[in-house]
């Protein structure tokens, strides 16, 4: 890979702007293009919401986009029928236009003088509710409710929590010596800068609670892991020794971090807490060891390592020890991301001369190749473990794609302008 392990990079540093959020939006947005979609597909109407019609008509856009960009449902054409969750849907219409589900809701004021977006949901074939809810919002943030409805409604239908409110973070790299820290809805949508850079910004990683982000930067004329707070701003040294600091990991309790040092010699695997004291080596082998992501349980470190002459994935136990060879399969395999249930790992192998994004069974070994492209890398797994985000390269240029585990949806993130790489996927937050 062109960067195999990701210890420097080769990147010199000089300056730096941190921001605290709210932010400013950045210039340029990102969208989003379908190129897949899942089998046997549940048949939806999402009737126009009542209310105020561009409000409305923008809430229910979103709901609809966000279910629609899952893969997971067909939607019906509604024809512009207008329903509030108080109406009394007419199932034998509903049913004849080919719905199993329908959603209606509706957006007004709240007494506050914020905006309460309202919805049912109601099994067509059953003619019954399924679900409802209601959400109050400032104007600004009617996407966010947006996204609460699409939650309810994918997690009622599919039996997995959406997704959809949650954010991505990523780098891009604008012209020649430009680099943000940006983050955006799950849908690409209200992309904003965290951080601003003459030099590179690399590894970005989301704390548990969604609060803070882990990254390293080259301000200092070298690579330093820095704790960034998102609603302060305020960021704080994690790791600054001789030599490189970098790949940083959250374990899942986020008290810890786990970071690539070379400070004793070679490149070694090191905890430390996310205040940046308590240092423990995990790793002690030869060769570069790097790339280290925490098991959901909290007890194993999945991490890269070419100590058996090429690069494979290895397992250690979060106390150290001896570590297990986890991937036997070709000559090439890194970037080691294991699913929130702790079941499949996402990396990157070498096949055909291209770098591919796979998954393991981990109970199986079993692996599965689940896109065709040249040059991927990063990938992340959205926090309900269906679907993986990771960069590749389109082009000549870095864009986000996202891929379901068993690889029958696709989805293509791209922005108008810059290079865009280092995708790390949020949490589920409150």
């Amino acid at each position: 890979m062109r960067r195999f392990l990701l210890i420097l990079r080769g990147f010199s540093l000089i300056v730096f702007c941190a921001l605290a959020l709210p932010m400013a939006p950045a210039q340029a947005e990102l969208t989003i293009e379908i190129t897949g979609a899942g089998a046997n597909r549940i048949p939806l109407a999402i009737a126009d919401f009542g209310g105020e019609p561009g409000s409305s008509r923008a809430l229910t856009s979103v709901i609809k986009n966000d279910l629609e960009r899952s893969g997971l449902f067909k939607l019906i054409d509604t024809a512009g029928t207008a329903m509030t969750e108080t109406s009394s849907p007419a199932y034998v219409d509903w049913k004849s236009r080919g719905a199993d589900a329908l959603a209606a809701g509706s957006l007004g004021p709240s007494g506050d003088g914020r905006q309460e977006t309202r919805f049912r949901l109601y099994d067509v074939n059953k003619q019954t509710s399924l679900a409802g809810a209601a959400f109050v919002t400032s104007s600004s943030m009617l996407r966010a409710a947006g996204h609460r409805v699409a939650d309810v409604i994918y997690e009622k239908l599919t039996g997995a929590p959406g997704v959809f409110s949650t954010r991505i973070a990523f780098v891009v790299k604008v012209g020649a010596s430009r680099y943000e820290l940006r983050i955006a809805d799950a849908d690409g949508h209200n992309e904003q800068a965290a951080l601003k850079s003459k030099e590179p910004i690399i590894s970005p990683t989301w704390s548990p609670d969604g609060g803070r982000l882990a990254y390293v930067s080259f301000e200092n004329k070298k690579p330093v892991v820095y704790v960034h707070s998102l609603a302060s701003g305020q960021r704080i040294v994690v790791a600054n020794f001789k030599g490189s600091n970098s790949a940083p990991a959250w374990s899942s309790d986020g008290r810890k971090l786990a970071v690539v040092l070379s400070k004793d010699g070679g490149s070694q695997i090191f905890t430390v807490n996310a205040d940046g004291s308590a240092v423990q080596r995990l790793t002690t082998a030869n060769g570069i060891n790097t790339e280290p992501f925490f098991s959901p349980d909290g007890q194993s470190i999945y991490f890269t390592s070419d100590r058996g002459g090429s690069p494979q994935i290895y397992r250690t136990s979060i106390n150290g020890g001896d570590a297990q060879r986890v991937t036997f399969e070709g000559s090439y395999n890194v970037s080691p991301r294991i699913s929130p249930d702790g079941k499949s790992m996402a990396f990157i192998s070498r096949r055909e001369n291209g770098f591919r994004l796979a998954v393991m069974d981990l109970a199986s070994k079993q692996i599965q190749v689940l896109t065709d492209s040249n040059k991927d890398e990063s990938p992340s797994f959205a926090p309900n473990g269906r679907m993986i985000l990771i960069a590749t390269e389109m082009g000549g240029r870095g864009v986000l794609s996202a891929v379901s585990i068993e690889g029958r949806i696709k989805q293509r993130l791209s922005i108008s302008a810059g290079d865009v790489r280092e995708p790390a996927w949020g949490p589920f937050t409150q």
